[in-house]
């Protein structure tokens, strides 16, 4: 048995109680000595001149590919028109609200596991085909006028991209609402706090992703619009 004086106790509250527990010790420092202060060690693992890109690509994915798919039904919509007649409304719909929810998801799964580069460029990458869907069918406000204007009897297809891309951020709008209300409300050591989870979050959020979408596809917006 070791002798008292070379063990290494605490003090540690244990169920309730106060208990003296054996602690590891360390005789010898494992962690190298350093100059550097923790402000230059978070400088230097903050990158800025990767951030600075990545900013940049990000601003050219919102308005490039938006700019294009605006030109091209502005002056090429007889091409452009042959092309979307193979999509039904509910079609073009689904694809508009698979584009957009992708891009949202990758942007939440970037934020969660914010040490990976991969989520925030395939959240460019999303952002991007998001925003030429949002050009061709020529989203705005009152997208319906604008449109009929350009497409004529076929803006319906068009039509249906906006709703689709609506759709997604409505859903984004009333999830963060209801996560914020949940995390307001439920106490930390509630057995509803499960709920605030990442995997409980995400569970929530494509649920009321998926149910806008039923509503755009089933609710009669889609005949709405298209009057």
């Amino acid at each position: 048995m070791a002798d008292e004086s070379e063990r290494n106790e605490a003090t540690e509250i244990v169920d309730g109680k106060v208990e003296t527990v054996e602690v590891s010790k360390h005789p010898e420092a494992t962690i190298p000595e350093t100059d550097l202060s923790l402000a230059d060690i978070e400088r230097g693992r903050s990158h800025p001149v990767r951030w600075a890109v990545y900013a940049a690509a990000v601003l050219v994915a919102i308005i490039a590919p938006y700019w294009y798919g605006r030109a091209l039904a502005v002056n090429d919509t007889a091409w452009l028109t042959m092309h979307l007649d193979a999509f039904t409304p509910q079609g073009m719909a689904f694809l508009s609200w698979t584009v957009t929810l992708t891009a949202i998801a990758m942007l939440g799964v970037a934020i969660v596991d914010s040490g990976r580069w991969i989520w925030r460029i395939l959240f460019a990458i999303g952002l991007a085909a998001e925003q030429f869907v949002a050009g061709v069918a020529l989203l705005r406000l009152d997208f319906w006028y604008s449109t009929y204007v350009v497409y004529g009897e076929s803006a319906t297809i068009a039509n249906a991209a906006n709703l689709g891309i609506i759709a997604a951020g409505f859903g984004v709008a009333v999830f963060a609402v209801i996560w914020v209300g949940l995390l307001v409300v439920i106490r930390k050591e509630s057995p509803l706090n499960v709920l605030t989870r990442s995997w409980a979050s995400f569970i929530l959020f494509f649920a009321i992703e998926a149910a806008a979408l039923l509503v755009v596809m089933f609710g009669g917006l889609l005949t709405t619009v298209a009057a």
